[in-house]
């Protein structure tokens, strides 16, 4: 199926010149003068190799036909990450190398997608939001205020992310998967 480039999303599976590839990020750029381009950083499925992609914004790409089922995130192992099929209940493992810095985000019983093409996995999509607690924090500073400034923390899987000033050790944050950034308090 072709689509516009501009229409690509990180995930999506391209088809150039007969080989799969996974999109990684995907940048849209319009400069002042000149034509507007899609910027696209994709790893080849076959052997891991990253590649950077630059399309006329309007230009026609093959996205590889993939079938998208849901899965339920089980537990990692030496084997990699395993998962459950809601639906016949066939559990299935991705390598490390496959989920990649997603790992982070993953979550016991967490739902996400697997895309598979001709029987093999070949990307996961994780939901956009996750839910994480805040382990570690710097106590606010006297003259902080809430619009202008954050302060680093710690979560709950250890990664790294910036709070506001306000909030502390314990609270429940929900962040995007995407860009690792904090969103917002979780309900």
């Amino acid at each position: 199926m072709r689509v516009i480039a501009s229409s690509l999303r990180k995930g999506n599976i391209v088809d150039v010149d007969g080989k799969l590839y996974v999109v990684l990020t995907v940048e849209s750029i319009h400069p002042g003068k000149g034509t507007p381009v899609t910027q696209i950083d994709m790893r080849r499925i076959s052997d891991g190799v990253k590649v950077s992609q630059r399309w006329k914004t309007t230009e026609q790409v093959e996205r590889a036909h993939v079938e998208e089922r849901e899965h339920q995130f089980l537990y990692s192992d030496a084997d990699g990450f395993h998962f459950m099929n809601n639906d016949n209940y066939d559990q299935v493992t991705v390598t490390a190398e496959m989920v990649g810095d997603q790992a982070a985000y993953l979550q016991p019983e967490m739902k996400v997608k697997l895309s598979v093409h001709e029987g093999v996995i070949v990307a996961i999509e994780l939901p956009p939001r996750a839910i994480l607690e805040v382990v570690e924090t710097e106590p606010t500073v006297k003259g902080q205020t809430a619009s202008s400034s954050y302060k680093p923390a710690k979560a709950s899987n250890g990664m790294r992310i910036m709070i506001p000033p306000y909030m502390g050790q314990g609270e429940r944050i929900l962040v995007s998967t995407e860009t690792g950034e904090y969103l917002r308090r979780a309900d």
